[in-house]
């Protein structure tokens, strides 16, 4: 087991960590938790909406494929730490830290 600790750049929002399992992607873990994270595709890899900056435990990640890099080219101020939360699956137990972009102007769910 590890946990995430969600980060929000509307710093309105206090940060939250919660519990996560080898085999859970991060957009799975946000939604089982009530947090806010827009995932217009249902999380297959087809938009850019459930866009997050990981900093820190990547190692715990896959790599990105190319699919995934074409969408976070995309995504509204993509970084060298951009990914999808849909692709970021736990690969093993550990910690993650990661930052959910401004979700307002996003039209979707």
């Amino acid at each position: 087991m590890g946990s995430i600790i969600f980060q929000f750049e509307d710093k309105t929002v206090l940060p939250v960590t919660v519990s996560i399992e080898a085999g859970e992607t991060v957009l799975e873990v946000a939604l089982d938790n009530d947090i806010p994270l827009n995932h217009n595709c249902g999380g297959v890899c087809g938009c850019s909406t459930c866009h997050i900056y990981v900093h820190s435990g990547e190692n715990l990640l896959p790599e990105m494929s190319e699919r995934e890099e074409d969408y976070v080219d995309r995504a509204r101020n993509p970084r060298f730490n951009s990914r999808l939360a849909c692709q970021c699956k736990l690969r093993r137990d550990g910690n993650l830290v990661v930052t959910i972009p401004d979700q307002s102007s996003i039209i979707g769910h």
